[in-house]
């Protein structure tokens, strides 16, 4: 797909508004049950980046970032500051993170992936832009080595070992990440008084699938 592997500017996006979104179609029975079924494996997350706008420069920076993804042509990475560790927010990323897969002697390959657990219900997120030099990855309780012992495709999430880990043994891993969006809007509208009223434009932003 059309991509550009460079993120907006991290600090425009602080204090952004946005979040995860699900489809669920509900059709209501004559008897007043429910039958509910959703079209989507995975949650889809929209941010306004328009919020973290405080100047005319921080204008022209964003503007100049538009025009380089010509709008909503290209891709691009984006900090989503509530969530973008493989841990809580207020924890240091360890390799003991997240399960992203158990050895069975012959896989080399496995995708990095963050769990959310609730009430006994799971939802396994594929993670497809980590951040570099933030992943770690573990066999057991063991850290592995990178470029050695595996290398991380940084594109696409993707972990690859030197040797397949042995049957049983769990693949855990820690990181960094972002998400890749697209602008979801076909213009930006600004104004000299509009910034120094203090209202920002509004500059939707989307989740895109890779």
């Amino acid at each position: 797909m059309d991509f550009h592997d460079v993120r907006f500017p991290a600090r425009l996006s602080f204090g952004s508004m946005g979040g995860p979104e699900r489809r669920t179609e509900i059709v209501a029975l004559a008897n007043g049950h429910e039958e509910r079924n959703t079209p989507w494996a995975h949650s889809r997350r929209r941010y306004d980046a328009g919020v973290g706008l405080r100047s005319l420069d921080d204008i022209a920076e964003l503007v100049a970032f538009y025009e380089a993804r010509r709008g909503e042509m290209f891709g691009f990475r984006w900090k989503d500051w509530a969530d973008f560790k493989s841990c809580v927010p207020s924890r240091e990323v360890h390799f003991e993170d997240q399960v992203i897969g158990i050895g069975d002697g012959e896989t080399t390959l496995f995708h990095l992936v963050k769990t959310y657990r609730s009430g006994g219900a799971e939802y396994h997120r594929p993670i497809a832009k980590p951040v570099a030099g933030s992943v770690r990855i573990g066999l057991h309780d063991t850290e592995q080595v990178q470029g050695t012992d595996y290398e991380i495709d940084l594109a696409a999430g993707r972990v690859t070992f030197a040797e397949p880990p042995v049957d049983g043994i769990a693949v855990t891993a820690g990181f960094e990440f972002d998400v890749p969006v697209r602008f979801a809007t076909s213009r930006i509208v600004t104004s000299v008084a509009s910034v120094q009223a203090g209202e920002v434009p509004d500059v939707p932003v989307v989740e895109v699938r890779i």
